[in-house]
């Protein structure tokens, strides 16, 4: 008895002793895989190293090193915590087993849509307990206390404004922008002349901007799209023929270069009252008009400005453009209305695009898109979109021009029209109407063209969309938000229209 006894005790100290090691092995395996060498020997990403180790994360003024799990994975402790880390783990394994570094889009993964995926707000809180930590501008008190009063009602997360605290990213920055971009070159002494219906170059008076206007002539053509377009939507019909008056548009998206003339002109330190502004722009005798308060960091996304499209102003903003324009050069500019907007980037045409190709075969969407990739040959040379941007805006000798000679019609940037959005706006318009406009009033803007995250589909000639006013200024921490920057949204902008001065109409004739 006494034998059996001991052979049972020996057998149970054994599995205990047993037990123990697997258990501390197990325990010092689930320590060690949360360690920057592991996450660091598992994931594809050299890039994100790099960048990593340069971030405020890692250096910075206390010298504390955050690790990657620390970001990575909700806090310690919870069941949360093990389930998010077996799962990540698993992925990342068979990532690293799959996939070539050299595939990965890089740029994308550093974008705050995806980001915002995989860096937990509860552990940016756990860290960072106090918001206001001695140093902070400001611009950094406003924003915090902002973030407090409304964390829970619009779901706000800390890397929203700190996408770069991780992994540094030299073009990113954030508070009030104080720096006026001036762009060098001639200053011009006056506005361009002209006699003709034809192309020219308008030269804004006092300042080295000058816009490209394409003479786009007056026809008819179907508003809208046919019910058997592939990718079409319900709002994109009925389609009505209808006839448009000649016009003047520019060749391209405002550029950077010509936003920052207006904005060094007409800038506005102060918060002046929206209903201030208002009232001052809309008045006819003005000989003036109030300029954007400064935007919160670098608006252009650290992408750069030059040629390429001015992006995240609202459409106020762009409004405001065209009446400066217009007081500068004596010339009527606006934004187009909705039908002369798809006038000009159907060039003529009417398939889903101004070039040859099918929108599905375009498309990324679709069960067998993983199988069998979307057609890229024709698209790329005349559209930015989701396939050949990069994951930003792109300057615009990167495209061909539509048969009137306009470029990025269709991708890029949305552009604003006049328009006000209705889903059913096509149902009032008259089949032979000349001119149609959109509703007298609403409570969103039509903007069109697609942008370049979008899918194929998004960027055909006859596709809608409308402004989201609230959602795209739902991080704004300035009370009261900016009637001219948008805080949440990237593509977006605008192309002006110049109505055809009466002497040429005069000469046409």
């Amino acid at each position: 008895m006494g034998k059996h006894r001991n052979r049972f005790l020996l057998g149970a100290l054994g599995g205990f002793v047993v037990g123990l090691s697997l258990m501390l092995a197990f325990n010092s395996a689930w320590t060690r895989s949360s360690m920057n060498e592991s996450c660091m020997s598992c994931h594809s990403h050299p890039e994100s190293d790099a960048s990593y180790m340069q971030s405020y994360h890692y250096i910075n003024g206390s010298g504390t090193k955050t690790d990657c799990a620390a970001c990575h994975l909700p806090p310690k402790g919870t069941f949360r915590y093990a389930y998010t880390k077996i799962r990540m783990g698993l992925k990342d394994i068979w990532s690293n087993m799959t996939k070539d570094p050299e595939s990965i889009d890089w740029d994308r993964k550093g974008e705050l849509e995806y980001a915002s995926r995989i860096v937990y707000n509860e552990s940016c809180k756990e860290c960072h307990i106090n918001l206001f930590p001695e140093g902070i501008t400001d611009d950094g008190i406003t924003a915090h206390l902002y973030y407090e009063e409304n964390e829970k009602k619009l779901d706000l997360q800390c890397i929203s404004c700190h996408l770069d605290a991780g992994h540094y990213n030299p073009n990113y920055k954030h508070g009030t922008l104080k720096e006026v971009f001036r762009p060098s070159g001639e200053i011009h002494a006056a506005a361009a002349e002209i006699s003709e219906f034809e192309d020219f170059i308008e030269t804004v008076p006092g300042t080295a901007a000058s816009i490209s206007m394409i003479a786009v002539p007056g026809g008819e053509f179907q508003l809208g799209s046919p019910e058997d377009e592939p990718c079409r939507r319900n709002d994109e019909g009925p389609q009505r023929r209808v006839r448009i008056s000649p016009f003047f548009m520019g060749e391209i998206e405002v550029t950077w270069d010509q936003f920052w003339a207006f904005y060094s002109e007409t800038m506005s330190e102060g918060r002046t009252p929206p209903a201030v502004i208002y009232a001052n722009n809309s008045r006819k005798d003005i000989d003036a008009v109030s300029g954007p308060t400064p935007p919160f960091g670098l608006p252009d996304q650290g992408w750069g400005m030059g040629d390429r499209p001015a992006i995240t102003m609202t459409h106020y903003s762009a409004q405001t453009f065209c009446q400066w324009l217009s007081l500068k050069t004596g010339k009527k500019y606006r934004l187009p209305t909705e039908a002369e907007w798809e006038y000009a980037a159907r060039g003529g045409t009417d398939t889903p695009y101004f070039f040859e190709g099918n929108p599905k075969k375009f498309s990324n969407e679709g069960f067998l898109k993983g199988i069998f990739k979307p057609d890229t040959t024709s698209i790329s040379s005349h559209a930015v979109y989701m396939n050949n941007s990069g994951n930003r805006t792109l300057t615009p000798d990167k495209v061909k021009p539509n048969p009137f000679g306009l470029k990025n019609m269709l991708g890029n940037v949305m552009e604003y029209c006049e328009d006000w959005y209705s889903e059913d706006a096509y149902s009032s318009v008259q089949d032979g109407e000349l001119d149609p406009k959109g509703p007298a009033e609403g409570e969103e803007h039509v903007v069109r063209g697609g942008h370049y995250n979008d899918d194929a589909a998004e960027v055909r000639s006859a596709a809608r969309r409308h402004t989201r006013h609230d959602e795209w200024l739902r991080t704004d921490p300035q009370n009261p938000k900016s009637i001219w920057w948008y805080s949440d949204v990237k593509g977006i902008g605008f192309r002006v229209v110049c109505e055809v001065p009466e002497h040429i109409k005069t000469n046409n004739n």
